[in-house]
């Protein structure tokens, strides 16, 4: 393969796939500002952490895309679940140093592609882990208690639609 071949690849063909129909902005912002007011909302009610950065992505996902296979609860919740031990795990052996955070996102993705649940949002977990210096009680609240937040209101948001079915599959 020649360097021009290789070039012309990135090139790109046509235009984005992306429709918008109002009706869905309308439930992807009612969903997002829902789902972060929830878990602002505990956090501040309660001693523990219920919110990370990821979140918000995994609220695009959710609400936006939520027909996507990366969507689906599975993926929410198992790939972070998956990404946040895989950070963890690495960060408890090899601290947080750049080696460490480039290893950690690398095989949290290995991870997430093996078990099924690719959540690109969670992909960031491993660096919130490390850069926070956070317990294994991370996993238990903000991950997977969060995690089961977004699913529950997403099951309730996206299905106030009659156009829209959420979700596609669970397991």
């Amino acid at each position: 393969m020649g360097i021009k071949y290789y070039l012309r690849k990135m090139k790109g063909e046509g235009r984005s796939p992306l429709v918008i129909h109002i009706r869905n902005v309308i439930i992807g912002f009612v969903g997002g500002t829902v789902t972060i007011a929830v878990l602002a909302w505990l956090t501040d009610m309660n001693a523990g952490l219920w919110i990370m950065a990821p979140f918000g992505a995994s609220c695009v996902l959710a609400f936006g895309l939520w027909d996507s296979p990366l969507s689906q609860p599975r993926n929410i919740i198992g790939g972070h679940l998956v990404s946040t031990v895989t950070g963890l795990t690495v960060h408890h052996f090899l601290g947080g140093g750049v080696a460490a955070m480039a290893l950690g996102v690398g095989l949290a993705i290995s991870l997430m592609m093996l078990t099924r649940t690719t959540h690109p949002p969670a992909g960031a977990d491993p660096l919130v882990v490390m850069m926070s210096g956070s317990h294994w009680s991370f996993i238990w609240t903000p991950v997977l208690a969060g995690s089961i937040v977004i699913v529950i209101i997403a099951l309730i948001v996206n299905n106030l639609s009659r156009q829209r079915a959420y979700p596609k599959f669970w397991w």
